[in-house]
């Protein structure tokens, strides 16, 4: 095959089924990544009593969103209020 496509832009998804149908030696411009280096935010977890975790797993649930965001949402609204 031809050594001279470039890469298209796409979303995850798209390039996920992208490269379930390609290889990788079929473009010319695609180079090696060595070093990756990203910042991971650093999280305390603390201990919520099961009672109040089941009310907020109801409320998520109800919010179409994970309990963690409601949380995080929550005490976001506490602290800069």
């Amino acid at each position: 095959m031809a050594k001279n496509k470039t890469l298209p832009d796409m979303t995850i998804s798209e390039a996920s089924e992208f490269w379930d149908e390609h290889q990788f030696d079929e473009f010319a411009d695609i180079e090696e990544v060595h070093d990756i280096e990203f910042a991971l935010k650093r999280k305390k977890y603390v201990g919520i009593d099961l009672d109040l975790y089941s009310r907020i797993t109801i409320q998520a649930k109800q919010l179409h969103i994970p309990e963690e965001r409601l949380i995080q949402q929550w005490l976001g609204e506490k602290v800069n209020a």
